[in-house]
């Protein structure tokens, strides 16, 4: 395999750096939903409605916070952005093993509102990182370190939560927050590139940068995480359908394994492929997946080319904001994109488990599956179009182009 692109990649100034920040920092973000939902079932002796009450709160404010902080990086900079998120995660963390349900649910929600934007200002500095030609790379290093995040921050929590308590795992979680943001502040990566302007710049006007394009990734988006939340909970079903629950970690980290491996080769090949394309594909190999719950190890197989396309996927909407976004509305282009990678988590989970109350764990995988590759089509004709434009006005240059293209 081509390790070429990797090697470019991470030779450039302050990438490598970056990067390695970003996977500690994640782990403590990664680790915020499930402490919370055994802080309020355990400590608080509430059920896992009102746990899901609590996430849901938070991953709104998320929602709505993303974009908001993004448009404050574009116009203060950073450091005056972490500083203020970084203050409002020490406040909510150091508090929320006092408060009540009742309290805590307004408090989730602000302190969504106000999250550290690790993972969108990971990705607006990629951008200003690396020209174009080889944000492909980096942007897969930046997909699988977010996978190795996920498969330790949850493990971790759990693990202290289950041995020591709840309440002491959100004190935990929370130091490691305010870490990051600590972290964070003063490694103030550059959110544009030098040959970019700096300091404030004339907005540019939402109608021309907000274009069908842009919408057509935003939504494939939150397409390609509502099929992966609704995959989360439909291994959880089929495997304690079938008896064998005690098997799903193992199969969730065959997943993982997967996506490691599927963003890895996505960075060393030398083809782009379109986010429409493997938002697709993911939906076209989630669909079955559910054939194979007769036993844990067929489960693991029948995940694997879905999995494999888990990373991939996330790499080519996050690179295609960073080319269809003009570099002073970059932050908010990216934490668009992070609101819809957010509220792709936040449905798939729920849908998927709505179709399974209602039918057999299997049809969660088809269901959220079909979602996904109907969004696709609906988009579709906004490439299409722009592809016969393109077609029509062959001299005019397109960097941000989505269709699949050889570099």
């Amino acid at each position: 395999m081509n390790l070429t692109p990797y090697r470019q990649a991470l030779a450039l100034p302050g990438l490598r750096s970056l990067l390695l920040v970003s996977v500690l920092a994640r782990i403590p973000l990664t680790a915020t939903g499930v402490t919370l939902t055994f802080f309020v079932v355990l400590d608080l002796g509430r059920g896992y409605g009102a746990a899901g009450l609590v996430g849901a709160a938070m991953t709104v404010g998320a929602a709505l916070g993303s974009p908001l902080l993004g448009r404050l990086v574009d116009r203060r900079g950073l450091r005056p952005v972490v500083a203020l998120t970084t203050v409002a995660e020490a406040v909510f963390w150091a508090s929320a093993p006092t408060l009540s349900l009742a309290v805590l649910l307004p408090a989730a929600f602000l302190a969504g509102l106000l999250a550290l934007p690790i993972f969108s200002v990971i990705r607006q500095s990629i951008a200003a990182l690396a020209p174009e030609d080889r944000r492909r790379p980096a942007y897969a290093l930046d997909s699988m370190s977010v996978e190795l995040s996920f498969m330790v921050g949850p493990a971790l929590a759990v693990a202290l939560a289950t041995t020591v308590s709840a309440r002491t795992t959100l004190w935990a979680v929370g130091v490691g927050v305010v870490a990051s943001g600590v972290a964070f502040w003063l490694l103030n990566p550059p959110t544009r590139s030098a040959d970019e302007p700096a300091g404030p710049q004339p907005r540019t006007p939402r109608r021309e940068w907000l274009t069908p394009r842009m919408l057509a990734v935003l939504a494939v988006s939150g397409a390609a995480t509502l099929v992966l939340g609704g995959t989360d909970v439909a291994v959880v079903a089929v495997l304690r359908a079938s008896g064998e629950v005690g098997w799903t970690g193992a199969v969730l980290t065959m997943w993982a394994v997967a996506s490691l491996v599927g963003g890895f080769a996505y960075g060393a090949v030398r083809r782009s492929f379109s986010p429409l394309a493997l938002t697709a594909a993911l939906s076209l190999c989630t669909i079955p997946v559910g054939l194979g719950g007769g036993h844990w190890w067929l489960l693991c197989l029948a995940l694997i080319p879905a999995g494999a396309l888990c990373a991939p996927t996330i790499a080519a909407t996050s690179d295609a904001v960073s080319r269809l976004a003009p570099a002073g509305v970059r932050g908010e282009a990216m934490g668009l994109h992070g609101s819809a990678v957010t509220v792709g988590i936040a449905l798939g989970a729920p849908l998927a488990g709505a179709v399974i109350d209602a039918s057999l764990p299997l049809w969660g995988f088809a269901v959220t599956g079909a979602i996904g590759l109907a969004v696709t089509l609906a988009v579709l004709p906004v490439e299409l179009r722009h592809r016969r434009e393109n077609a029509a006005a062959p001299d005019v240059s397109d960097a941000a182009d989505l269709a699949p293209a050889t570099t």
